[in-house]
């Protein structure tokens, strides 16, 4: 029996499926990958300086410059789910389905995934980091330096992506999307960040649950999966569409 074959008998045979998605389910609609060997970040290592709390703190207003062009293509709106995003939301047919993303774009909403765990945030809106006032991404676009539209405050506003030096606070949930699994599938993620990067191991060692890698590239946590699936995204998922309709 193929690879597809086992994994989609494994889908078939599952209740509840915990899916856990990088950079690698984006790139189909036209969005840079970020740790890849051909990443966005590999490239430019002083992004990770600049996206940072610190820097932030020290320099809000070149922040928000650096941001807007680091980020441009997904602040200005210009794409939409791709058929690995469409194939995640076609799982909840007959089973439950809990999406733990590390991608800050918003497209598992988009194609209709219900359940959405924003591991690293969110793109789509920023916080007043003084009064809480929430802003959206069009508002965001308004101003070169986005600032509280409460008129009390006009502080400089904080953008509700995890910036490098903040905590991860959706771990914990993470965690119990995973208790209630009884198949996690990982897309599209070098698995180089950390904390996200335990969750398969929590997963495969902790509970004891089947699991499966679908990526590009192999990963230095390759052991850890029942199965590997290694090659295009898009072609993986065609192969077990096909594969699930038989």
């Amino acid at each position: 029996m193929s690879d597809v074959a086992q994994l989609a008998k494994l889908i078939k045979q599952a209740s509840a499926i915990t899916v856990l998605t990088g950079a690698g389910v984006s790139t189909a609609s036209g969005i840079p990958d970020f740790r890849s060997s051909s990443g966005m970040w590999t490239e430019d290592r002083s992004r990770e300086y600049y996206m940072s709390t610190r820097y932030f703190s020290r320099d809000p207003i070149d922040f928000w410059r650096r941001y807007k062009d680091i980020f441009h293509i997904k602040l200005m709106q210009n794409y939409k789910p791709n058929l690995v995003h469409t194939f995640i939301k076609d799982l909840e047919k007959d089973k439950r389905v809990y999406v733990v993303t590390q991608n800050v774009d918003g497209l598992h909403q988009a194609a209709g995934s219900s359940s959405v765990i924003e591991y690293h945030g969110s793109l789509h809106t920023a916080t007043c980091p003084v009064c809480g006032t929430k802003m959206s991404s069009a508002q965001i676009l308004e101003e070169e330096t986005p600032r509280c539209h409460n008129e009390s405050c006009q502080t400089i506003v904080r953008p509700d992506i995890v910036l490098f030096g903040d905590p991860i606070s959706k771990h914990s949930e993470a965690e119990h999307v995973i208790n209630s699994s009884d198949l996690v599938l990982t897309l599209g993620t070098s698995l180089q960040v950390s904390p996200f990067n335990m969750l398969p191991e929590y997963a495969a060692y902790e509970r004891g649950l089947p699991t499966a890698l679908l990526n590009g590239e192999p990963t230095m946590m390759d052991s850890l999966f029942s199965l590997q699936l290694r090659g295009d995204l898009s072609e993986t998922v065609l192969s077990l569409k096909k594969e699930l309709s038989e």
